[in-house]
């Protein structure tokens, strides 16, 4: 009824001795710090182009600003 579920589950391992999960906590540990690691730093860059992009916004405004103030006297 299930055959192709029972395939899927041929390559789980589940070892008598316990000391054959040390490398996989050992890894999985790594992987894990690297993840939050990744994670700030992608927040920190965000966090900085939001800034880079307010200050160029501002400069754009403040030039459109400058530009009208300039063309309405001459109206």
């Amino acid at each position: 009824m299930f055959t192709f579920l029972q395939l899927g589950f041929l390559y789980l391992y589940f070892p008598e001795d316990k000391k054959e999960y040390i490398p996989v906590v050992l890894e999985f540990l790594l992987v894990l710090i690297i993840c939050i690691l990744v994670f700030r730093w992608l927040k920190k860059k965000s966090h900085k182009d939001a800034e880079k992009a307010r200050e160029i916004e501002e400069r754009v405004l403040k030039a459109r600003k400058e530009e009208m103030e300039k063309q309405l006297p001459l109206q």
